[in-house]
C-alpha cells in the first residue's frame, strides 16, 4: 500500500489544479490549496499568500509533506503587452521566490516539491527534430520566461528537498484550454504552415505523471511532461474534425492573419516542437491515452 500524502497545492483552481486535486483525493491522498483568497474553494481547506506582500499563512504548511507549484499567469488568456509579459514572468518567479524563502527560514516538514514548467523552454519552434530534456534553451519570449521560472524554482534543490520539474506541454481538456481555442472555429483549418509540430497531452495523464512523481520518491530533476506521440498541427487538427464531426478545410490560415489577431502570442501557434516523453517512460510511468483519438474520444465523452 502507498504512502499517503498531505499535498499543498498552489494555482490548484486552475484546471490542471482541480483536475489534480481530484485525482489525488481519490488516490487517498489529502490536499489544501493555496490562494489570493482563503476562500477560494467549496469543500478544501484554503490558505491565503500574498506575493506583494510577501506572505504566507503559516498554517498552509502544517502536516504538509509535498508542494505542487502551479501558480501563474496564464499565457495565452490576454494579448501580449508589455504590462502583461512582465505580469507572466513574475507571477512566476515571484511566488517560487516567496515559498524559497518561507522554506528556507521556516521549519517545516516538506519533503518533496513538484514545480509545473513548460516545453516553452526549449523555443518557440524546434523545427522537427526529436527534443530531450537536455537540449538547448531557446531566444524568444516563453523560453527567456520558463528559463527564469526554473531558475527560481532550482533553488529549493539546495534545501534538501526533492526537487520534481514537470515540463508540460499542449494540455487537453474538456474544460478549457487549447482543446476549446481549436474546436472554437465551425470549421477546422491548420494554422500557419500546418507542418509546425504540438507536443499534447490529456489532461488526466498530466496528473496522473505528477501523481506518480509525488509517489515515486527516487524521481527527480527536469522531466518533459507530455504525451508519447506528438503530431503536426495538420495532423492535429484533422483528428479533432473526424472526432467531434467538424467540416476540415485543408487550407491553412494563414500567419499574417494569426499575427494581426494575436500580435507577438501568435508564436505559441504558429510555432511548436517535437517534444520527447522517453525518459518519464523509462520511469516505469505509462500513459492512458498515447494517441490522439483515444484522448479525444474520451473527452468527448465528459
Amino acid at each position: 500500500m502507498s504512502k499517503k500524502h498531505k499535498i499543498l497545492i498552489t494555482g490548484g483552481t486552475g484546471l490542471v489544479g482541480q483536475a489534480l486535486s481530484d485525482l489525488l483525493i481519490s488516490n487517498g491522498h489529502s490536499v489544501v490549496l493555496m490562494s489570493r483568497s482563503a476562500k477560494s474553494h467549496p469543500i478544501l481547506p484554503s490558505f491565503r499568500w500574498n506575493i506583494e506582500e510577501q506572505y504566507i499563512d503559516p498554517l498552509a504548511f502544517e502536516g504538509v509533506d509535498t508542494i505542487v507549484h502551479l501558480a501563474g499567469a496564464g499565457v495565452a488568456d490576454k494579448r501580449w503587452t508589455a504590462k502583461r509579459k512582465e505580469e507572466i514572468l513574475t507571477s512566476r518567479t515571484e511566488s517560487s521566490q516567496l515559498l524559497f524563502e518561507y522554506l528556507k527560514s521556516h521549519k517545516h516538514s516538506v519533503k518533496t516539491f513538484i514545480a509545473a514548467s513548460a516545453i516553452g523552454i526549449y523555443g518557440s519552434d524546434t523545427g522537427d527534430k526529436l527534443i530531450r530534456e537536455e537540449a538547448e534553451i531557446g531566444k524568444d519570449f516563453l523560453a527567456k520566461v520558463t528559463e527564469s521560472w526554473e531558475e527560481s524554482t532550482r533553488q529549493i534543490d539546495s534545501l534538501d528537498i526533492r526537487l520534481f520539474q514537470a515540463r508540460i506541454g499542449i494540455v487537453l481538456s474538456a474544460k478549457g484550454g487549447a482543446l476549446k481555442e481549436l474546436l472554437r472555429p465551425p470549421i477546422a483549418a491548420p494554422l500557419g504552415s500546418g507542418s509546425q509540430f504540438m507536443s499534447w497531452i490529456h489532461i488526466k495523464d498530466l496528473c496522473r505523471l505528477l501523481l506518480y512523481a509525488i509517489e515515486n520518491e527516487s524521481i527527480k530533476g527536469f522531466y518533459n511532461a507530455v504525451g508519447p506521440h506528438p503530431l503536426t498541427n495538420k495532423e492535429l487538427t484533422q483528428v479533432a474534425a473526424k472526432v467531434y464531426n467538424k467540416p476540415y478545410l485543408p487550407i491553412s490560415v494563414p500567419s499574417g492573419v494569426l499575427r494581426l489577431m494575436m500580435g507577438e502570442m501568435a508564436e505559441i501557434v504558429l510555432g511548436g516542437s517535437k517534444v520527447s516523453a522517453d525518459k518519464i517512460l523509462d520511469e516505469g510511468f505509462s500513459y492512458h491515452f498515447p494517441d490522439l483519438e483515444s484522448a479525444l474520444q474520451d473527452l468527448k465523452s465528459h
